[in-house]
């Protein structure tokens, strides 16, 4: 299997959403109620991907000429981390963590995120850890609840802070 991360261009909106919406509609019913569901899907809008795609901060994971994954970084935050569901259980979050986290790195201190519950599990074991617990009602009266997490690189020298 071949896999590579690279930037996605206007050409791969549809590649975006599709990962991004698929994920969230297969995976968050099992965490959420719909109302959430429905807020998640709206929050990643079209014009929302568009945005983050024309300012280059959205990479695509493609396996085998499959798009299996993307994440978007702004500054020091991952903002957008799916897999689809077919493509999960085989390294690929792990796979675009680490592209996050060198990328972040090169210019950066912290790594900065919100975590949905569906993903907090797999951040704590990668380092990160909860600054702050959140809740966030949607306009349907159901709640968000997410940590806003924070992750402190290092290198060779030792903690750069």
């Amino acid at each position: 299997m071949s896999e590579v991360i690279r930037i996605a261009d206007i050409n791969d909106f549809q590649k975006v959403k599709e990962i991004t919406h698929t994920t969230i509609k297969t995976v968050y019913p099992r965490y959420y109620p719909a109302g959430t569901v429905q807020f998640f899907l709206n929050h990643h809008s079209d014009e929302k991907i568009l945005s983050d795609i024309k300012e280059g901060k959205v990479y695509l994971l493609i396996s085998d000429n499959e798009p299996a994954g993307t994440v978007t970084l702004s500054g020091n935050e991952i903002d957008r981390l799916f897999v689809l569901p077919g493509f999960q259980k085989k390294g690929y979050g792990t796979k675009l963590i680490d592209f996050a986290e060198e990328a972040i790195g090169k210019e950066y201190d912290i790594i900065l995120l919100d975590a949905s519950l569906v993903a907090k599990k797999m951040y704590l074991k990668r380092g990160f850890e909860t600054v702050k617990y959140d809740t966030l009602e949607t306009p349907g009266g159901d709640y968000i609840c997410y940590d806003s997490m924070k992750k402190i690189l290092k290198t060779k020298r030792g903690c750069r802070f």
